[in-house]
């Protein structure tokens, strides 16, 4: 197991970085506790801290934008959380080898893309099509996404959806922490059923959740003075750092 200082350090910084770009908390944090530990204690130890970081995130929205943004995304959150379930009861059945590698390719198949060196066939099809807010259209890609998210805390796709759908910058960040706290609330229970919380790793997770409160807060207050360049620059640096090393460790 950790020590406490890791995961207090851990977090503190993709807290950091979430509160400066808004998404990156439970991808950061869960990737590079899994170079230490083995994934399924990587996801069961970032629940908790997961729910604190986006907490202070929603309540960057106004009383009115969390009902109005509520009721628009609601059938992609509905549909996120049974994904999720379900990915969450994969992950205990997954070999721990395999689920590293492949948290490191959809890590830096994340960075690829996000840096246009990866050519994903029939993209813009796919956009034209998933990426759009018909009801069926959200359940589908909040299903599938939210697979994934059960599976390895890997939620780029969602962040993906919400910043196609013209949000300001202050109510995307908002709505991405409205999303993600809901579906975590949800998954503190299922991972206990599921025996993801052996001895130690909830006291730990609770533990971890006040330095990612700090962290966010930290970076919410730097936010508007660092650029958006600088920002892409530092989350996509993290993660291929954590995702070579997954996939070196796995293979």
């Amino acid at each position: 197991m950790l020590t406490e200082a890791v995961v207090v350090g851990t977090v503190l910084v993709a807290g950091a970085v979430t509160g400066v770009a808004g998404f990156g908390f439970a991808l950061i944090g869960t990737a590079a506790l899994a170079s230490f530990v083995t994934p399924q204690e990587a996801v069961a130890l970032m629940i908790l801290p997961m729910m604190a970081a986006n907490l202070s995130l929603v309540r960057e929205l106004e009383r009115e934008a969390l009902t109005t943004c509520g009721r628009r995304f609601g059938p992609f959150l509905g549909a996120a959380l049974v994904g999720t379930l379900a990915g969450m009861a994969v992950l205990e059945a997954a070999p721990e080898r395999e689920l590293s590698l492949l948290l490191g390719i959809l890590i830096l198949g994340f960075v690829g893309i996000s840096q246009n060196a990866v050519d994903v066939p029939l993209a813009d099809e796919t956009k034209d099509r998933c990426f759009v807010e018909s009801r069926s259209g959200m359940v589908g890609l909040g299903g599938v996404s939210g697979v994934v998210f059960g599976a390895t805390n890997v939620g780029v796709q969602m962040v993906a959806y919400l910043r196609s759908c013209g949000l300001r910058r202050s109510v995307f960040v908002g709505v991405v922490g409205m999303v993600f706290l809901g579906i975590n609330a949800a998954r503190v229970g299922a991972a206990w059923f599921l025996g993801m919380y052996p001895e130690g790793v909830f006291v730990v997770s609770v533990g971890a959740a006040l330095p990612a409160v700090v962290g966010v807060a930290a970076g919410k207050r730097v936010r508007w003075r660092v650029s958006e360049a600088w920002q892409r620059r530092t989350v996509l640096g993290l993660l291929t750092v954590v995702g070579v090393r997954l996939v070196v460790g796995a293979v």
